[in-house]
């Protein structure tokens, strides 16, 4: 008989109880922090639009500022590329930029596909819309 009770004292290791409570405890966890990481997501896509929404104006602004007497013309910027007429302005990764006639700016995403964002310029400043 002492010598069952020794066996079992030496015995090192979890029961099964205590993995299914682990495992139950992390698939919690996995639940709260999934939809979590996805919201995180779409706010960083959103965050890089309107980055490069504003970059875009600024951009258009720059370029009108040298060409004063000059429409702006039409660019369309593919993602991750710098544009021709508008050198300063770089299209983030996912996202791509269109310069229309006039300086309107459409920045729409690849990634995050609800929304775009339109920077309108025009002689009293600019306006930010999503749409």
């Amino acid at each position: 008989m002492l010598i069952k009770i020794n066996e079992k004292k030496n015995q090192k290791g979890f029961t099964l109880i205590e993995l299914m409570i682990v495992i139950a405890i992390i698939g919690i966890l996995a639940a709260i922090a999934i939809p979590q990481f996805s919201a995180y997501r779409e706010r960083g896509y959103k965050a890089s639009m309107i980055s490069d929404a504003k970059n875009a104006y600024t951009g258009v602004v720059a370029w009108m500022g040298d060409n004063p007497a000059t429409v702006p013309t039409a660019e369309t910027i593919a993602a991750g590329a710098t544009g021709t007429t508008y050198t300063s302005v770089r299209a983030s990764a996912g996202n791509t930029i269109t310069i229309a006639a006039g300086g309107v700016v459409t920045v729409s995403s690849t990634n995050y596909t609800t929304e775009n964002y339109v920077i309108q310029v025009n002689g009293t400043g600019a306006w930010a819309a999503a749409s």
